[in-house]
């Protein structure tokens, strides 16, 4: 019995080491925070997830992204940003009904459903419905927004996958504005980084997701009121102590959970110029915060910064010169530096590792060159030889001067060229050259050619009138 007793208690120990060894909390002792970098998809606990960049959409990290998941209370973000698209005044006063009451959705929906705590015939502003629907993840909030922009909640579903399928979510079905569980309300999280994609580029979306609080205004029913977000990753201290999953590059934007999805963010982040869009799905209570914050380190880390100035030296302009001495070492050729004509200024250039290095072999591509004079001998060292333009993306023009490394001597003993000639002739204080026999000679002698060719010909023609004169002329005979 002993025996049986201590097999059984060998073959528990296997099998509990064989858990732990394929369980996320090893793969979490093996994740390396200082070194982002090296992020694999074992280090993410989230079912599935995805990393994209904001301004081009580019994917930087992914895990499974197109498998179908229940996005919860991310569906807001859908909601939110229609109710922004259609509304002219966010001013508008909305009245809600009983199914966009705290009421109506506990009793028709979910007891415990979070509610911005509307009350039917109450009156509110749109700005504040879609604070609430953001910040407070209220179910009656999104409703109330969802009637107010369509009429009906089925007609605002219908705009919802209206909008979804013309930005590509071609894997997402909503069936409601809020994301309560149903079986066929789905998406998956490239559709999710997609939607948020869109999304961000309104300003005012931007504004309401990064915000952590909002005041909201005292309506028909209730008082003025302060609500906040439940965010973890965007509060600095949570209950009063410091907050571990606080990340201060964080710039919003929607959590969501239920039993059937897990915990859920779609989250953004700027740092350096860089802004990041991040989705996890089915992550557990607190590593859905890890591992937001994990992709977004790892998209950092695969990012630099650099200014035009350094991109230029590691390949700055060379020109090849005229009119060169033959001792010169360098053949004509010269290298140009580039000096900003405003020091204040300073043009920064983010991308990652590959892009920087395109840039920079392909710099031409991203200034105007002009040259301000003749690319001939003599040069002098720290001469300005043109300017170098960069127009930024606000359309702002940045000048560089062009300057010569280096002094390139004239070659001897060359002809002069015309534009020495002219040099030379503008340089004379005397616009008159002295009167010598050489010039004299230069000057008279199309005259005296002429005038000897004159004499030549009365010559000729006087000697031929000689001639016929002493002919006799025969006056009386004729032909009959």
């Amino acid at each position: 019995m002993q025996r049986l007793i201590a097999y059984f208690q060998r073959l528990f120990c296997l099998i509990l080491a064989a858990l732990l060894l394929t369980s996320p909390l090893t793969a979490l002792a093996d994740y390396d925070a200082t070194k982002p970098e090296l992020l694999t998809e074992e280090d993410i606990t989230a079912e599935c997830c995805i990393l994209i960049e904001q301004t081009t959409g580019n994917v930087i990290f992914e895990k499974d992204p197109d498998r179908l998941m229940y996005p919860a209370s991310t569906t807001k973000i859908m909601t939110v940003l229609l109710g922004l698209l259609t509304t002219d005044d966010l001013n508008d006063m909305v009245t809600v009904s009983y199914a966009g009451s705290k009421d109506g959705v506990r009793t028709m929906l979910d007891p415990e459903s979070s509610v911005l705590g509307l009350k039917e015939g109450e009156q509110l502003t749109m700005e504040d419905l879609l604070y609430g629907t953001i910040l407070r993840s209220g179910n009656d909030a999104a409703i109330a927004v969802a009637e107010h922009v369509s009429g009906t909640e089925a007609d605002f579903v219908n705009l919802m996958n209206q909008t979804a399928q013309a930005f590509g979510m071609t894997n997402t079905q909503f069936l409601n504005p809020h994301g309560l569980h149903q079986e066929y309300h789905y998406t998956t999280a490239r559709d999710l980084a997609t939607l948020t994609y869109e999304a961000m580029k309104n300003e005012t979306f931007r504004e309401i997701v990064r915000s952590d609080r909002h005041q909201m205004s005292a309506t028909n029913m209730q008082k003025e009121r302060m609500i906040s977000t439940g965010h973890r990753i965007m509060l600095q201290t949570y209950n009063g102590e410091a907050n571990s999953y606080y990340y201060e590059y964080i710039t919003g934007v929607k959590s969501g959970t239920t039993d059937a999805a897990g915990y859920c963010y779609v989250g953004a982040a700027e740092r350096d110029g860089v802004e990041l869009i991040s989705v996890v799905l089915y992550s557990d209570r607190y590593n859905v915060w890890r591992d937001t914050k994990k992709l977004f380190e790892y998209g950092f880390s695969q990012y630099t910064h650099t200014t035009l100035t350094e991109m230029y030296q590691e390949n700055p302009l060379k020109v090849f010169t005229s009119g060169y001495d033959m001792s010169d070492k360098g053949l004509g050729e010269l290298e140009l530096s580039a000096s900003p004509v405003d020091p204040t200024k300073t043009v920064e250039i983010s991308g990652t590792y590959e892009e920087i290095e395109q840039l920079t072999q392909n710099l031409r591509n991203l200034v105007l060159v002009q040259y301000t004079r003749e690319l001939k001998a003599p040069i002098t060292a720290g001469e300005i030889i043109g300017k170098m333009t960069y127009v930024t993306d606000s359309g702002e023009a940045i000048e560089y001067n062009l300057l010569a490394t280096r002094s390139i001597l004239a070659r001897q003993n060359r002809p002069p060229s015309l534009s020495d000639i002219i040099a030379m002739t503008e340089a004379d204080p005397n616009p008159f050259p002295p009167l010598t026999v050489e010039i004299m000679l230069i000057v008279l002698s199309p005259l005296l050619i002429v005038t000897l060719l004159v004499l030549i010909a009365r010559v000729i023609v006087h000697s031929y009138k000689r001639h016929y004169a002493r002919l006799p002329k025969n006056k009386n005979r004729y032909v009959k």
